[in-house]
């Protein structure tokens, strides 16, 4: 009994480092792509609304970070995310962590500027992520944003260093005893939200939203769109008042040229030829 009790935890522990092995080695690539310049810029134009609604015509699940909100009133982002996973706090972890400069935050800080969007996963909403001292580098970086379902302290400061930052919150409590940053660009979560390094992270007054790198020059082509065509109908209830039913809502690729919508559009050179918005003409 003893040598079959012997046998049997081996043969776990064999099982248990294979299956490791075979996880690792299973682990997909963290980026998803690559998003230029030029498209960054194109997304960074658009609001959150339409973004969120080019991904819901695309079947793709929740792209807004619930609960992640501006600071200040007049804060806005765009970047490609860097991300950094917070784990709940455990002696073991504190001891394994890099320590100094070479802790997972601090690497991830450094690859991070004008055009990146720092997206820090907490493990709850009220854990504070950091504050004046971290977060000063992020201001010489120049950092294009930082975003996090956590909480950030230090408020005045933060406001004073002039970046757009996105959080749940703010709070005095410190982050350490609850948390502790373990990984520096992988795939994180984000009230359920998947956030993969290299995603357009775009934030304004109505949230953050998440835009697949895979899929961002689609995203923009239908948000893009949508904007247009809601401008349109905006100017023309404007200039003859009435009840927004009879253009609006609509949905991307499903408008039908035959509609007051569709009729309004073409006035504007808008048409099945030239647009994915009418029915039978989504590209996605």
């Amino acid at each position: 009994t003893m040598l079959s009790s012997t046998f049997r935890r081996t043969a776990l522990r064999a099982a248990n480092n294979n299956n490791l092995f075979a996880r690792s080695m299973a682990t997909g690539p963290a980026s998803g792509g690559e998003i230029s310049d030029e498209m960054l810029s194109k997304l960074s134009s658009l609001s959150t609304q339409a973004l969120v609604d080019g991904l819901w015509v695309m079947g793709w699940p929740n792209a807004q970070i619930n609960g992640s909100r501006a600071l200040a009133s007049t804060m806005k982002c765009a970047g490609r995310a860097v991300t950094l996973n917070f784990v709940p706090a455990r002696p073991d972890i504190a001891q394994d962590k890099p320590a100094g400069g070479t802790s997972p935050e601090y690497e991830a800080f450094e690859l991070c500027g004008p055009n990146e969007v720092l997206v820090m996963a907490s493990v709850g909403p009220w854990e504070s992520v950091g504050g004046d001292i971290k977060f000063l580098r992020l201001k010489q970086l120049a950092i294009g944003g930082l975003v996090t379902n956590g909480s950030v302290r230090d408020t005045d400061e933060v406001l004073d260093y002039g970046f757009p930052c996105f959080s749940h919150s703010v709070t005095a409590c410190q982050g350490p005893a609850a948390m502790q940053p373990w990984e520096c660009n992988g795939v994180v979560n984000l009230n359920g939200t998947v956030v993969r390094p290299g995603d357009a992270i775009i934030g304004d007054q109505d949230g953050v939203v998440v835009v697949p790198a895979k899929v961002a020059d689609k995203v923009y082509s239908i948000a893009h769109g949508r904007e247009q065509i809601e401008e349109i109908v905006k100017e023309e209830l404007s200039a003859n008042p009435g009840p927004p039913g009879k253009f609006y809502p609509f949905m991307s690729g499903k408008i039908k040229p035959e509609s007051p919508l569709g009729q309004l559009l073409a006035t504007k050179g808008i048409t099945p030829e030239n647009s994915n918005q009418f029915e039978g003409k989504a590209d996605w």
